[in-house]
């Protein structure tokens, strides 16, 4: 597997790297603030790949409602304008934002009422900043979805792309330079508070002008042939399996694999993950017609068998690696978690309750407004939602602060009411990774034999799944 280049991304380098007007940024900060705090993880992978100068359109895949064009906004290394459906232009405080972010609109045929001839407007748009050397950013699926491969891509960022070469030939100012740059997003679980977000950037290729047709547009024949290509250079760049089932499956192979390299104080990045489940998801589909398909099936029942055990007990994979540590290095290491928790318990225990009304409200609203239209939009609503209600939490508190005690208490209370939440969160999460721990050394001491039996068993999991991809590398 070649090496990547995997970053991960910090607040202060997401909010550093924005320009443009004082609105923009202030809003940029915002939404670096809400993404870090929903997000456990940020990671890129090859952002190297990127062109830093000349005409540039991001493609991205969709499968997180404004969680998407949020991460292209902050976390694409160039200050991009996306396209978004018009439909977000008409909300009260969304279309405003949506201005101040330099954004396009979109007039989609699955929206009702919507004139898909002012489009043309929008690529006029484009076309003006691409000529700039500026770079756009939109989503070829034409839709937020939940389905667990690429959908089919629509022609309106190939259209866009051989519209702006062809204007203007006799113009000194004419686009003659233009660049495509897939980018695939992958999350560890979209709706979920605390998961992982996943930026993937491929070869970015360059798009050849072409003469337009009698009418002044793109030939056909050059527009389905770039989309394709755009298709093709998405694939390349995100998960593509055929059914949640098959998603499950080779998550659970995924994380049973990565365990043996887990412990402790050690954890494999997100891309290593990402470029795992894509092996094991293209092992998977060749399987059927695969001279390995038999080994291949008893292997799946093995894992699938061995992680029904492993979630009975109530540990994962990764928790067997207590044993690669000595029982002092595992004291030590517990004793002081258990420690710094205790010492912060009272402030998380502040934070945790303030937050809670707070918390509830966004999980609700997720699930009531579980669909924008046509696009999924749980996870954008969830945000959107905590955007509001949390700093309002922060409010009310330091209002009752200053009725209660005054204006001095109230100065104190704004910034330790945010600590607290702060230290509330990842207190959670503290506990909620030491329970694995606590349970692996539970039966480590108690059952031994168990966990035994359960520690040579993933080693014997683990080497039949090398020796397969020893084997598929060999037959190709």
């Amino acid at each position: 597997m070649m090496t990547e280049d995997v970053r991960v991304l910090r607040l202060v380098e997401m909010i550093s790297r924005q320009k443009g007007r004082p609105a923009r940024r202030i809003i940029h900060a915002v939404i670096s603030i809400a993404l870090r705090l929903f997000f456990r993880r940020i990671e890129t992978s090859n952002v190297e790949r990127v062109p830093m100068t000349g005409a540039l359109i991001f493609v991205l895949n969709h499968p997180n409602g404004l969680i998407d064009p949020a991460l292209v906004f902050c976390a694409l290394p160039r200050r991009v304008s996306f396209l978004a459906k018009s439909t977000l232009f008409r909300l009260p405080v969304l279309g405003y934002l949506m201005r101040v972010l330099e954004s396009l609109p979109v007039y989609r045929r699955i929206d009702r009422g919507e004139d898909v001839s002012r489009n043309l407007r929008t690529f006029e748009a484009c076309h003006e900043l691409l000529r700039r050397g500026r770079c756009i950013a939109l989503f070829p699926e034409g839709i937020s979805h939940s389905k667990t491969e690429l959908q089919p891509v629509k022609t309106g960022a190939a259209r866009i792309a051989l519209g702006a070469l062809s204007k203007n030939d006799a113009d000194e100012n004419a686009l003659t330079s233009l660049r495509i740059q897939p980018v695939g997003l992958y999350y560890t679980s979209p709706t979920t508070f605390r998961s992982e977000a996943l930026l993937r950037f491929g070869d970015s290729f360059e798009v050849q002008a072409v003469a337009p047709d009698e009418d002044g547009q793109p030939p056909r024949s050059a527009v389905r042939e770039l989309s394709q290509r755009i298709e093709d250079a998405l694939r390349e760049v995100t998960l593509n399996v055929e059914s949640r089932e098959a998603l499950a499956e080779v998550t659970k192979a995924e994380q049973l694999f990565s365990s043996i390299y887990e412990g402790l104080d050690v954890r494999q990045s997100l891309t290593v993950s990402f470029n795992r489940l894509r092996q094991l998801a293209e092992w998977r589909r060749r399987s059927l017609r695969s001279p390995l398909a038999p080994r291949i099936e008893r292997l799946r029942s093995r894992i699938l068998s061995y992680e029904e055990e492993l979630s009975r007990i109530g540990i994962t994979p990764e928790n067997l690696s207590l044993s690669a540590h000595s029982g002092w290095y595992v004291f030590q290491h517990f004793l002081l978690r258990t420690i710094l928790l205790s010492l912060l318990f009272p402030l998380a225990l502040v934070g945790a309750v303030l937050h809670f009304p707070a918390y509830m409200i966004c999980d609700v609203a997720s699930r009531i407004y579980i669909r924008h239209g046509a696009d999924d939009s749980a996870s954008t609503v969830k945000i959107l939602v905590a955007i509001v209600v949390m700093p309002l939490t922060w409010i009310l508190a330091t209002g009752a602060a200053y009725f209660l005690w005054g204006w001095r208490a109230a100065l104190l209370a704004l910034p330790l009411v945010v600590v607290a939440g702060y230290v509330a969160m990842r207190s959670l999460e503290e506990l909620y990774d030491m329970r694995g721990w606590f349970k692996a050394i539970f039966i480590l001491l108690r059952h031994r034999g168990l966990y035994l039996r359960l520690l040579i068993e993933r080693k014997s999991l683990h080497a039949e799944m090398e020796q397969i991809a020893e084997s598929e590398q060999g037959r190709n």
